[in-house]
């Protein structure tokens, strides 16, 4: 059997196809029992609308805004990339998408922003950001005015976020552990950890995750503080040295975000490349590389054509107050190892 249609409704409810038109879209001029028996065989079909399809009939648009911060992260770039791939492909069903980049290190005019796309009558936002207090109130303000708001990569659970599009960085970092305690064998038992700021919600879900396994299954391994670098490679050298200087020397390193190009340059100044387990996050360009060169032991990664189609298929959803199909938004945790490349030679 087929996808049911209005004319099966209109059959099944004893009505005509302009009462289920003027029913489906709220209109007003239907008797009460009618309404209820268009809704009954709705029930009875399992009718589901097909909203995009309706919006490109009556020449409606869905316009919907993405925010991603302005670094120079490959993985950015690269999800960037996608988003602009998936936005072409969205226009057919006159999907607007609006992407911009905003200073990372700026929270105001990123809450700014915000606020003057909820004025702007946005259909929903999208954004990659850490849960800062700024953002949680600027989110609220979404909310507020009926704007759905989607969180990538990076959750944002304490704020208005009505949906989150990214792994589970938890069980990211549990593998990462698993990986480092099982890699390390006679190597230094203690691990670094760098990130580029903990103030990202994947950075502590994946450090959280990382020390549980480290504690439970690698209880003679030590596991340093985390060394935030805040994106700066001097910063990154300073508090390697600084770390390695006062503590001594390390079997592993274990970066939970952004900054393989500058690690690479410092490890090769310290004489460490490729002589320490490096365990890191997403497939870009330069982890590619790294791994090719063997410095890097292992990548971490989710798929950001999958980000991105699933940010604009959720944002389409929640602005058409339309159901989400879980199953298709979950994304995959991937471990990338010199020998499973995507094209490597």
């Amino acid at each position: 059997m087929g996808r049911p249609t209005v004319t099966d409704i209109a059959r099944e409810a004893g009505v005509s196809l302009a009462t289920v038109d003027r029913v489906l879209n709220a209109r007003p001029g239907v008797r009460a029992k009618t309404v209820a028996a268009v809704q009954e065989a709705v029930a009875r079909l399992g009718y589901v609308r097909d909203m995009a399809a309706a919006n490109l009939a009556r020449g409606r648009s869905t316009r919907v805004a993405i925010l991603l911060p302005d670094t120079e992260s490959q993985f950015v770039q690269t999800l960037q990339d996608a988003l602009e791939e998936a936005a072409a492909l969205a226009s057919s069903a006159r999907m607007q998408v609006d992407l911009r980049r905003y200073p990372a290190s700026d929270m105001h005019l990123l809450a700014a922003t915000l606020a003057d796309l909820a004025a702007g009558g946005i259909s929903g936002v999208a954004l990659m950001a850490p849960e800062t207090p700024v953002l949680r109130d600027a989110l609220r303000g979404l909310h507020a005015a009926g704007v759905p708001v989607v969180a990538m990569v990076s959750d944002l659970p304490h704020s208005a976020a009505a949906h989150y599009v990214g792994i589970d960085s938890h069980a990211a970092g549990r593998t990462a552990a698993m990986l480092m305690g099982r890699f390390l064998g006679a190597r230094t038992p203690r691990v670094m950890v760098i990130a580029q700021s903990m103030l990202l919600r994947d950075s502590i879900e994946r450090r959280r995750g990382f020390d549980a396994v480290m504690q439970r299954d690698f209880p003679g391994i030590e596991v340093g503080q985390t060394l935030e670098t805040h994106g700066a490679p001097e910063t990154l050298r300073e508090v390697m040295r600084l770390s390695l200087a006062s503590s001594g020397p390390v079997g592993g390193i274990y970066l939970l975000g952004s900054g393989h190009r500058a690690l690479a340059q410092v490890l090769s100044e310290l004489g460490l490349l490729g002589q320490v387990v490096t365990i890191g996050h997403e497939l870009t360009p330069h982890t590619k590389a790294a791994l090719q060169a063997g410095w890097m032991d292992a990548v971490i990664a989710q798929n950001v054509g999958h980000i991105a189609r699933s940010t604009l298929r959720v944002l389409q959803a929640k602005a058409l107050q339309q159901p989400i199909n879980e199953s298709q938004e979950r994304l995959r945790l991937e471990i990338i190892l010199r020998e499973n490349l995507p094209h490597a030679s």
